[in-house]
């Protein structure tokens, strides 16, 4: 049997356009990835492309996604599509939602799983990335029926399906518990590889990426790395003759490096060592005014005078680019992707 291309029906079948399939168990086109599952889907309720239904990389992460987390996901997602490996995710804010699009302007396939059916977008924020997922390839996809609306229980049994799909999950940010972290549970569970984006120990979206690479998880510590990691998953994505260019395109490290170098020089124009200071201090972590004045501008060590010094260095970096207020109120450094 094959996948049965159906109609979209009911008031919210257009919000999320393109052709729709429903593959049952024993069809052609069911992931023989599920058949290992204790519980496989009975059936899949897709849009878009079927053909995306392949092992992949599995990038995940927090809701509540740091500016380092968004940042490390769109790289590490960008550059996973650009070797034409599929990345699959949940399709949730945060770190998911990054990852689609980073795949997506990589000119890769994404997938996404949902945790009720693909007639019930959710979250409503998404409903245009999931439109664009389809629109580039890849497909929208849901174990539930199409107006199946999404429950507590459901997310963690979606994540089941993300692990199990693809052949590596990587965890950029997870808090724990969580349901990413969950997610890497799942593909433990199957005999996967998990990968850690480690992040700062004072990070409460950190703990669980750095707990997984504590128990074994390979840690992703800069593109390099992570190419040699994605190679080695997937070595049918790097032929021998054209390896090197290949790597070069997805991993630019040499090219990067140097544009990073470039635009420091050219944006930072740091003063004197104290600039330098609160640059490198932000670099590794994030902070509120309050904590760089404890920091910089407490006692008669300081680097800084007064208060006052302080607030001028912060303000004139963060006119020249070199530092930026998130939405939380922390200033910080991240790097442009």
């Amino acid at each position: 049997m094959s996948a049965r291309a159906v109609a979209a029906y009911g008031a919210d079948a257009a919000c999320i356009a393109g052709p729709r399939f429903e593959i049952e168990r024993g069809d052609l086109e069911y992931p023989a990835a599920f058949e290992a599952l204790s519980k496989p889907p009975e059936t899949l309720y897709i849009i878009g492309d079927i053909r995306a239904l392949q092992e992949g990389l599995a990038v995940v992460g927090a809701r509540n996604a740091t500016p380092y987390g968004r940042s490390a996901t769109r790289l590490l997602a960008g550059c996973a599509a650009r070797m034409g490996i599929c990345v699959i995710s949940g399709g949730a804010r945060g770190c998911d939602s990054y990852a689609h699009e980073a795949a997506i302007e990589a000119g890769g396939r994404t997938v996404a799983f949902l945790g009720g059916g693909c007639d019930v977008v959710y979250p409503s924020c998404n409903k245009g990335l999931f439109n664009r997922i389809v629109e580039s390839g890849g497909a929208v996809v849901s174990e539930h029926p199409w107006s199946f609306p999404p429950k507590p229980y459901t997310f963690r049994a979606r994540n089941r399906l993300i692990a199990s799909l693809a052949r590596a999950t990587l965890v950029v940010e997870a808090g724990v518990p969580s349901g990413t972290f969950s997610t890497a549970d799942e593909a433990l569970a199957a005999n996967k590889d998990v990968l850690a984006v480690p992040g700062s120990i004072f990070s409460p979206t950190s703990r669980g990426s750095n707990a997984l690479i504590a128990q074994g998880a390979d840690p992703v510590v800069d593109e390099a790395e992570f190419g040699e990691l994605l190679t080695r998953l997937f070595p049918e994505k790097a032929y021998p003759s054209d390896r090197a260019a290949q790597l070069r395109m997805a991993f630019p490290c040499k090219e990067r490096l140097r544009a990073d170098s470039s635009a420091d020089s050219a944006s930072l124009r740091v003063r004197d060592d104290s600039d330098n200071l609160v640059v490198s201090a932000l670099r590794a972590d994030p902070m509120r005014l309050e904590q760089l004045v404890e920091e910089f501008a407490a006692g008669e060590s300081g680097p800084f005078a007064t208060v006052g010094d302080l607030m001028v260095c912060v303000g004139r970096l963060e006119a020249l680019g070199a530092i930026e207020r998130f939405p939380d109120g922390r200033f910080g450094c991240v790097r442009a992707t």
